[in-house]
């Protein structure tokens, strides 16, 4: 236990964020999971309309298909300019009132495209709806000032994309969020992820946060 409580530590040091708002998964699906599945159940009284792009990651695009297919949400995909881009002004055309989450990857994974997911983020803010970006693609390779530059409720991130062991993740959730679990059988992760954790697949996660995503000093 005490190494995991130090492991947080360290994520959160370079995330610059409260060590509470870490939550170990097993790699970027997951955390795309956790955060998509749990944060629309959780919040399926107050609305069901969903927002995504149409170049996302198969990771969060199945799980917007899952969600309108099986369990009654309805999912609007935007389409991307000829950039390969989001839109500001798309993203804003179509919150709705019972708009819960919108979801815009920080890289596209193929293309390579960085979308605007701070101004996209800023705007979810001022309309009261949820901001999730997978930053799997981002991490260690663009410049980092800490998670809160994404203006984002959640954020997907692994391990292997910046030099460390495949079979870890972490998501940030933005405290006091606390989406629905996707996996049951414990308390781990403060009730967020069941399942003991991949100690030693997450001591590798942090020794990669620490050495490649370069956080500046002030």
């Amino acid at each position: 236990r005490a190494i995991l409580d130090e492991a947080r530590d360290r994520v959160a040091k370079v995330w610059r964020c409260q060590p509470s708002e870490v939550v170990f998964t097993s790699g970027g699906t997951e955390s795309n999971n956790l955060a998509i599945f749990g944060t629309a159940r959780l919040l399926r009284d107050k609305g069901r309309h969903l927002i995504t792009s149409a170049i996302e990651h198969h990771a969060v695009l199945h799980c917007f298909e899952y969600l309108q297919r099986k369990e009654g949400f309805e999912v609007t995909f935007l389409p991307v300019d000829r950039t390969g881009r989001v839109e500001l002004e798309a993203v804003a055309a179509v919150i709705r009132p019972d708009t819960t989450l919108v979801s815009v990857m920080a890289a596209n994974n193929e293309t390579g495209t960085l979308q605007p997911v701070a101004e996209i983020g800023a705007l979810c803010q001022q309309r009261g709806v949820l901001f999730h970006t997978d930053a799997v693609q981002w991490l260690g390779k663009e410049p980092f000032s800490g998670i809160q530059q994404f203006n984002a409720d959640l954020v997907s991130t692994c391990a292997h994309k910046v030099h460390g062991p495949k079979g870890a993740g972490a998501l940030f959730i933005k405290s006091p969020l606390h989406p629905d679990p996707i996996l049951f059988g414990g308390a781990h992760e403060n009730e967020r992820r069941a399942g003991t954790e991949n100690l030693a697949a997450i001591v590798g996660l942090v020794e990669a946060m620490e050495r490649f995503v370069e956080v500046p000093v002030f």
